[in-house]
């Protein structure tokens, strides 16, 4: 409710100051009720007791009998608010009805501007996923990819200006093993290391995917290692050169992960996912950035060195604690390590925008405090970090080296055959197959993929099949219904011959059309005025949990506004009926759109 607490701000201004309250900051206190059953905007008046010397009760009450006689003497103000009240301690306002949908009348197509006011637009670079190629995306992955692609779509619904980055680890010791194996090892030992090892290594259906054929090398020289030091060694090799910018290696790497990689992508573009730039890490040491942000640490207060000529930042004080205080980014024979690359990585990504997203795992939140420390002693900007508790499957964490995941490939085939069995019990007399496949796919993967987004980043799930493929109420499938139902309205309105977008732009506002409107009308206006305020909060705070849920509600919403208001009766049209059911319809398409939800027409 933005645009409604924008525009009583300077009544309850006035309000604030006869009470001599006006030195308190409670225009940042107002904000969405906690209990939408009392109303649409809330005031906490706890932290005003003091100064009025009165409790919180009662100045409540005060307030709403100071708002409702100024709505008595004011038409406008009274159009605004439909009501006022008080209840332990809270000043509970809610928007009147014919108020909300003023905006109607002003459409033009657009159907998010209207509801909030002007917002600047910004650069917003968004760096997610950026796992180590080193194998096929699994659940646990897939995490960061949804996460981070969601940001992205809702940055650019929002009005912003978005890259999506992917950082490749291209000289690590995940890409030197897969690296050394491929040079190293023969399909027939691959295939004898696998099965002595216990594992299953059958005729994969994705044989033919590069990810899922090179990870059984990257596993089997997993397990060679374990056994054999000199395979640890060699591979210790290699990363070293790497890490010196040694041409020959890194082409060696580049050959052996850039596969693996297509793979990746070919499995998130079946999400909708994808990324505008790719920036691999050996950038940065050849372009010497990385040299000359270690000749900088070595200049600040923290620097020191250790015994064996190691370069760190002493960061006790500084929130790091136990033995990670000493912060190392220069090994005793002068190469980088992979935090201090990550540092010259951000300064030079604060190049290009303004607002700076990284989406990471949980386990990465003490490197990240130290990168950013290490960033402010030479001056410079620290992002902003979304962290995400990692999906677990019942017995444990999901492992790419030791085979214990769940892939994506095979999460996204099981999710399209439940929903082709979905839809064959539905339609199968009115569809044929080539469409019915069509649906499956669409509704398959939106579902996977908004359970993964409905769950607060910082909160971790263990990974079921029967929650990921979920069809009911509270899915994207459901979102997707009410969608799809909307659009049926459309295609009926234009069966009788009547051009919809012609209605909707003709429609003149009138406030007795409002007059005792049933409760599905009212609830759905109340959930579209909300709309931006909750996407803008959701991109502000980067927790695209709360544009999900909010498109539920709304989905829930347009049901119950679908079940109380007709647009067709007895062959006539009701033009403001249909004017709300079709903001409802590009909303949802919209809200569809920023998800990832693939928003069918039919279903």
């Amino acid at each position: 409710m933005n645009r409604l607490a924008e525009s009583i701000a300077h009544h309850l201004d006035e309000i604030m100051g006869e009470m001599g309250l006006s030195s308190l900051p409670w225009r940042k206190m107002l904000g969405p009720a906690r209990e939408t059953d009392q109303g649409d905007l809330a005031l906490p008046c706890f932290p005003f007791a003091k100064v009025a010397g009165k409790s919180p009760d009662d100045i409540a009450k005060a307030l709403a009998s100071s708002l409702e006689n100024r709505m008595s003497e004011n038409t406008e103000l009274s159009s605004m608010v439909g009501s006022v009240s008080s209840s332990g301690g809270y000043l509970n306002i809610r928007a009147g009805t014919s108020w909300m949908a003023e905006p109607l009348t002003e459409l033009n197509g657009d159907y998010i501007s209207i509801f909030r006011g002007a917002k600047a637009s910004q650069d917003v670079l968004i760096e997610h996923t950026s796992a180590n190629p080193n194998g096929p995306f699994h659940v646990g992955r897939a995490r960061n990819a949804i996460l981070g692609d969601t940001l992205v779509r809702l940055n650019r619904l929002s009005g912003n200006n978005v890259r999506a980055e992917y950082y490749v680890d291209d000289m690590g010791k995940q890409v030197g093993i897969l690296a050394w194996a491929i040079e190293n090892l023969s399909p027939e030992q691959v295939s004898e290391l696998l099965e002595s090892d216990g594992r299953d290594d059958g005729v994969s259906v994705w044989s033919e995917k590069s990810d899922h054929e090179l990870v059984r090398w990257y596993q089997a020289a997993n397990i060679m290692k374990n056994n054999d030091a000199s395979v640890d060694q060699e591979v210790g090799d290699l990363v070293r050169r790497s890490e010196e910018g040694d041409s020959e290696v890194l082409e060696k790497f580049k050959s052996a992960y850039q596969p693996v990689l297509d793979g990746m992508l070919e499995t998130l573009s079946r999400l909708g996912i994808s990324y505008d730039t790719f920036t691999p890490e050996s950038q940065f040491v050849i372009d010497g950035s990385v040299s000359e942000v270690m000749n900088r640490l070595a200049e600040t207060e923290m620097h020191g060195v250790a015994e064996n000529g190691a370069h760190y930042l002493e960061l006790e004080g500084k929130g790091i604690s136990g033995k990670s205080t000493k912060f190392f980014y220069q090994r005793g024979d002068g190469s980088s390590l992979y935090a201090t690359r990550d540092i010259a990585y951000h300064e030079w990504k604060w190049t290009q925008c303004d607002r700076l997203v990284n989406v990471l795992g949980e386990d990465h939140k003490l490197q990240s405090k130290q990168v950013s420390i290490a960033l402010e002693s030479v001056g410079s900007k620290t992002p902003e970090v979304v962290f995400y508790s990692f999906i677990k499957l019942p017995d444990g964490k999901m492992s790419t080296r030791r085979g214990n995941v769940v892939y994506m490939d095979d999460l996204l085939e099981v999710a399209k055959e439940l929903a082709l069995d979905a839809v064959k019990e539905i339609r199968s007399d009115e569809l044929e197959i080539d469409e019915m496949m069509k649906i499956s796919e669409a509704v398959g993967t939106s579902a996977v993929r908004f359970n993964i987004i409905k769950v607060a980043p910082e909160k971790g799930f263990i990974f079921r099949w029967d929650d990921a493929l979920s069809f009911e109420a509270g899915s994207a499938p459901f979102i997707m219904y009410s969608h799809a139902r909307a659009c049926s309205i459309v295609r009926k309105v234009e069966s009788l011959g009547i051009e919809v977008d012609s209605i909707v732009n003709s429609y003149e506002h009138k406030a007795e059309d409002f007059a005792n409107s049933p409760k599905g009308l009212v609830e759905l206006l109340r959930v579209i005025e909300n709309f931006s305020g909750v996407l803008d909060k959701s991109v502000e705070e980067s927790r695209p949990h709360l544009f999900a849920k909010h498109l539920l509600s709304l989905a829930n919403a347009y049901n119950g506004f679908y079940r109380d208001c007709h647009v067709i009766s007895e062959g006539d049209v009701n033009q403001m009926h249909l004017v709300i059911s079709e903001i409802s319809r590009n909303l949802l398409r919209i809200g569809c759109e920023g998800l990832g939800i693939i928003p069918l027409e039919m279903m």
